[in-house]
């Protein structure tokens, strides 16, 4: 068996793929590396028989019909045989030396007979333009170089939730816990994120760089223009986060506590486009989904509306239209995203 699956998903990638697959190949025969290619037109499956030719112990190559980022991921975990499993998107790469670190630090783990349920690294936004890389880390936020659980985690600012650039599960989790994404939907990394966090017992957090997170293709999927042509795939991802659990039913205080910031950081990204797009149509889109969640639960409605970023969201009137758009652009300069 594999120590680590990681899935490539890839759609037209042939400009940007190789830099993803040369720099997870550093890890040998540790890895397993699936190239999904997702329906692609241009090179992208020459380029991955390319590799599974030369690297057949190491890499496979599965093409399909497209359906999107999330169905490449989950085709991607259909056919993981590594113990641990984790998503490198095709224009982002990995730090070799990292990988070198998580490798060996994962295999005395799994020697110790104490491997954890969900492995942490940190990411690195490589924002083209940006003469510095802005690190996203845990410190302060979780226990380093140990195993621990939900209840010891600590204080997370607004730049450190746990995204799929920092995140390797083991396998068979995600798997047992009935993680499927949505198809033809763009920002599922969000669900593929937090619907197995309630299932993970243990935890270990290494601060090291790992993910390379490649920002500034204009079409990508992050760049603001595009994020707010597509906010109704943003909308449903957050509704399905909203009903993928019952926060109540969640055991660690700690945890649900941090569930809510995340569902709160999607609830702002939500309304932040809708405001900023501006049409009578996209503030009543901004209604129902405060209002999905209303419904939905209204204890964590409540919540989540009643803390500082909640209730700026709901400002009536230019004004407050206002007052969010400075809050975005303000937090955009700060945490570096898109």
């Amino acid at each position: 068996m594999k120590l680590l699956s990681v899935a490539v998903p890839c759609y037209n990638s042939a400009a940007y793929m190789r830099r993803a697959i040369e720099t997870l190949l550093s890890g040998g025969d540790d890895i397993e590396i699936i190239i999904v290619n997702d329906g692609s037109k241009d090179d992208t499956e020459k380029i991955g028989l390319e590799y599974q030719d030369k690297y057949p112990s190491i890499v496979r190559l599965i093409s399909q019909e497209n359906g999107g980022h999330g169905e490449a991921v989950n085709t991607g975990l259909a056919n993981a045989t590594g113990l641990y499993f984790k998503v490198v998107d095709s224009d982002d790469w990995v730090s070799e030396k990292a990988l070198y670190q998580v490798i060996n630090k994962l295999k005395e783990l799994i020697s110790d007979g104490d491997s954890p349920d969900l492995f942490l690294a940190n990411y690195v936004y490589e924002k083209v333009g940006a003469k510095k890389k802005k690190v996203i880390n845990y410190k302060r936020a979780l226990p380093k170089d140990v195993i621990f659980t939900w209840d010891e985690i600590m204080h997370f600012k607004q730049s450190q939730n746990i995204l799929m650039h920092s995140a390797i599960y083991r396998t068979k989790l995600i798997k047992d816990c009935g993680l499927v994404l949505p198809k033809h939907t763009f920002y599922v990394d969000n669900i593929f994120v937090y619907q197995p966090l309630p299932y993970v017992s243990t935890l270990y957090y290494m601060d090291v760089n790992l993910y390379r997170y490649f920002i500034g293709r204009d079409d990508q999927s992050v760049n603001e223009k595009v994020m707010i042509t597509r906010i109704d795939q943003q909308i449903r991802v957050t509704k399905i986060m909203i009903e993928s659990h019952d926060l109540a039913q969640v055991k660690s205080k700690k945890l649900r506590k941090y569930m809510i910031k995340y569902l709160s950081m999607m609830m702002v990204i939500c309304s932040v486009f809708l405001i900023k797009e501006g049409s009578d149509e996209s503030l009543a889109k901004k209604d129902d989904i405060w209002n999905y969640l209303k419904h939905k639960d209204k204890r964590l409605y409540k919540k989540i509306r009643s803390q500082i970023l909640g209730r700026s969201m709901n400002l009536p009137g230019r004004f407050g239209h206002r007052v969010v758009e400075l809050g975005y652009e303000i937090s955009r300069k700060i945490y570096g995203f898109n």
